[in-house]
C-alpha cells in the first residue's frame, strides 16, 4: 500500500468518525430538546411537534410585535 493510499484511508476513517459523531450529537440534542419541550411546554395532551409549532408561531408574533 502506498503512502497516498494510506493517507486516503486515514482521511476516510476520520471523515466517517466525524459523521458518526455529528449524527450522534444531533440525535442526542433532539432527544433532549423533545424531552424538555414535552416536560415544560406541552399543553392539554399536545404533542411535542404541536408544541414546537405553537412556540415557533408565538416567537414569530412576539418578534413582529417588538420591531
Amino acid at each position: 500500500m502506498s503512502l497516498i493510499e494510506t493517507n486516503e484511508n486515514i482521511a476516510e476513517m476520520v471523515i466517517d468518525t466525524y459523521n458518526k459523531t455529528e449524527k450522534t450529537a444531533i440525535n442526542t440534542y433532539n432527544k433532549v430538546s423533545d424531552f424538555f419541550i414535552n416536560k415544560f411546554f406541552t399543553k392539554d395532551n399536545e404533542s411535542v411537534e404541536q408544541a414546537k409549532a405553537r412556540l415557533k408561531q408565538s416567537a414569530q408574533v412576539s418578534k413582529l410585535n417588538h420591531k
